[in-house]
């Protein structure tokens, strides 16, 4: 994946393991801790939440470390830095686009690691 290089990708294995242990995107993006926190009681709804921070503060690093890459390249074509430079056009502060973007670089990383292990079990030649 675009912003993934020779140190960060065993970085971010490391850290996230098989990805088969997250039923869904959502528990991964919960186990990174860059998922925002809910602040509701009664009528009371918060409108800029902090993140949870909840599991690695490695794998933190290391999302933050690839979201980086992405600002330092401004690869137009890719989705996480669209979604990064909407964020900003938004006008909304530096750590929250950033972690927005962790969140986003998580999904798509989740689904693409999800599609490439459904494809090597289906090819794989049957014992007989």
């Amino acid at each position: 994946m675009y912003g993934v290089g020779e140190k960060t990708a065993p970085q971010l294995m490391a850290e996230i393991g098989d990805v088969r242990r997250f039923p869904r995107r959502s528990s991964i993006v919960s186990f990174a801790g860059v998922d925002p926190a809910v602040d509701e009681s009664g009528k009371h709804i918060s409108k800029s939440n902090p993140t949870t921070k909840r599991g690695s503060p490695h794998l933190r690093k290391t999302l933050y470390q690839i979201v980086c890459t992405y600002l330092k390249k401004s690869p137009t074509d890719e989705p996480v830095y669209q979604f990064l430079d909407k964020k900003r056009a938004e006008g909304k502060p530096y750590f929250v686009y950033m972690t927005a973007a962790q969140n986003k670089f998580l999904r798509i990383y989740y689904a693409r690691v999800k599609e490439c292990l459904i494809m090597a079990s289906v090819q794989e030649p049957s014992e007989s």
